[in-house]
């Protein structure tokens, strides 16, 4: 009986043995086989990411510079609709311009000049750390791109008829491109249905005597070209070898009137040419170049923090950037400024080039439009307006900007913000009525908007030597900060404020241009 069975026992034994080593080979080769299937290492699969995204920027870059090269046909002007003029090709009429759906009206636009300029880098042009067209958007160039076409008159507004809905424009520009005085340029008459009146403000001198004549202010283009001009003609003339040791001084001494953030980045952009550019070309006048910064007030930078005060005052102390405060100019004569010190009495200081960069007043346009509404318009600042941003006493006209006294200050987020706000609003309002194109929009906007209300996103200011500071809202406080990483932050929000690729890509070149080959020193 076992003899029997063994034989079928190994055999057994046998067949369970090369089952179990076929299984296990099987389940040997099914391993290697799915460990041979290489596996993407993650740095493999950033650098992908990295290089997609590198890649279509790129893609929409150049998508961009096609569309901004070849804008699409326009739809001609349609009597049907109602014509906006915008005045001013400031902040608050170009954000209009360029939010505003044009396919609801006829729009007409009105400036001196054709372009937008990003006004708070203008600081920077004076001395050559950007280039002026850098700043500079042509207005043509947002017209091109709306769906309606748009007329661009480069005129100044005059005069206004109310009753009549009619402007008298001026073109104070002759075939030469030599200005002409008021009153003697080319005159025409353009109508419209509704206004909206951007134009800004004009420096104020506080009747100061000799302001207009001998200083430079800083509020166009063409003052920083002015700036540049003075700035490197005292330098040269203090060059010679034949004046005295006090003139060269005098022409050596470059003031700044007004303590604000635009007289504070001047002085800071100052500083910086002098160390970075003149102490290599002009090594022997370097050490005798003085920056006097004069304000009236007891502290610069009255709307910041108190301690980014303090920061900014220490800074130009090390930078021997004299501050006068409590000082009020009196007189500006050609080689030299009257000031009022703190205890009453009166100096004569001697300055080679004198920048005024103090406060703003009202355009005359503006005196004309409110002389159209009589008791409604009391203040001679400005035009008074109403929450919907409407001009008191009118019924048809908007105001934004440094022109509207509306509460808050003349600042160019302010003006931005009621633009978009007025831009976004006409849009509803106008699609809204569309089937009605006779609805009064300006009675409209109360009714159906809610009142324009100002969000602050806070405030920057350059103070040279690559530092910034920053006031910045944070939910019911304020994050204050000062130094180098500012400075960077100050850069790229400026970068992401400007109002093209064209301008974005232009500035950012100029820096880096400047920090490989220096400012251009060359006198226009």
């Amino acid at each position: 009986m076992f003899s029997a069975t063994r034989p079928s026992m190994r055999a057994s034994r046998a067949a369970i043995g090369a089952a179990a080593q076929r299984m296990g080979m099987s389940t040997f080769g099914s391993g290697a086989a799915h460990k041979a299937k290489p596996r993407t290492p993650r740095l493999r699969k950033l650098k992908r990411a990295v290089y997609g995204a590198a890649l279509g920027g790129l893609a929409y870059t150049g998508w961009l510079m096609y569309r901004n090269r070849n804008p699409a046909e326009q739809v001609p002007f349609d009597p049907s609709k109602k014509t906006l003029v915008l005045l001013g090709t400031g902040w608050g009429s170009t954000t209009i311009l360029k939010n505003l759906d044009t396919e609801n009206f006829n729009v007409v636009v009105v400036s001196p000049r054709n372009y937008f300029l990003f006004t708070p880098l203008l600081p920077s042009c004076t001395v050559g750390t950007i280039e002026n067209r850098s700043i500079m958007e042509p207005v043509r160039l947002l017209m091109r791109h709306k769906n309606r076409e748009v007329k661009f008159y480069e005129a100044e507004c005059t005069d206004i008829d109310a009753q009549k809905k009619e402007l008298t424009l001026e073109r104070r520009v002759d075939a030469d491109g030599n200005g002409v005085p008021a009153g003697e340029g080319e005159k025409t008459t353009i109508n419209y249905d509704y206004l909206v009146v951007g134009v800004g403000g004009t420096v104020n001198t506080f009747g100061t005597p000799g302001v207009e004549k001998h200083a430079c202010f800083l509020k166009e283009m063409g003052d920083a070209r002015k700036i540049r001009r003075r700035l490197m003609d005292s330098i040269e003339s203090a060059s010679f070898d034949d004046i005295s040791q006090d003139e060269r001084d005098r022409l050596l001494h470059m003031v700044v009137v007004g303590g604000g953030p635009t007289g504070i980045e001047y002085a800071g952009e100052l500083h910086d040419f002098l160390v970075d550019d003149l102490t290599q070309w002009y090594p022997e006048l370097a050490d005798r170049v003085r920056i006097t910064l004069v304000e009236a007030l007891p502290n610069v930078l009255p709307a910041f923090d108190k301690k980014l005060i303090d920061y900014t005052q220490s800074t130009f102390k090390e930078n021997k950037i004299t501050i006068l405060t409590r000082t009020m100019v009196k007189e500006v004569n050609e080689k030299s400024f009257v000031v009022q010190n703190p205890d009453g009495s009166r100096s004569e200081i001697p300055y080679g080039l004198l920048v005024w960069a103090t406060g703003i007043k009202s355009q005359p346009v503006v005196d004309k439009i409110r002389e159209q509404f009589g008791s409604a318009q009391s203040n001679r600042r400005g035009l008074l307006v109403d929450e919907y941003l409407r001009v008191k006493g009118a019924a048809d006209v908007w105001a934004l900007g440094d022109c509207a006294l509306s509460g808050y200050a003349p600042l160019a987020q302010v003006a931005a913000q009621q633009g978009k706000w007025l831009s976004r609003n006409l849009n509803r309002l106008a699609a809204q009525n569309a089937e009605t194109p006779d609805a009064d929009l300006f009675a409209l906007i109360e009714k159906k908007c809610r009142p324009f209300k100002y969000s602050s996103q806070g405030s920057l200011a350059y103070i040279g030597s690559e530092k910034a500071i920053a006031d910045l809202p944070f939910f019911n406080r304020n994050i204050t900060a000062g130094g180098i990483a500012t400075f960077w932050f100050w850069k790229s929000a400026y970068l992401s404020e400007l109002f093209s690729l064209r301008n974005t890509t232009l500035v950012a070149s100029d820096w880096v241009k400047r920090f490989f080959f220096g400012r251009d020193i060359s006198r226009e």
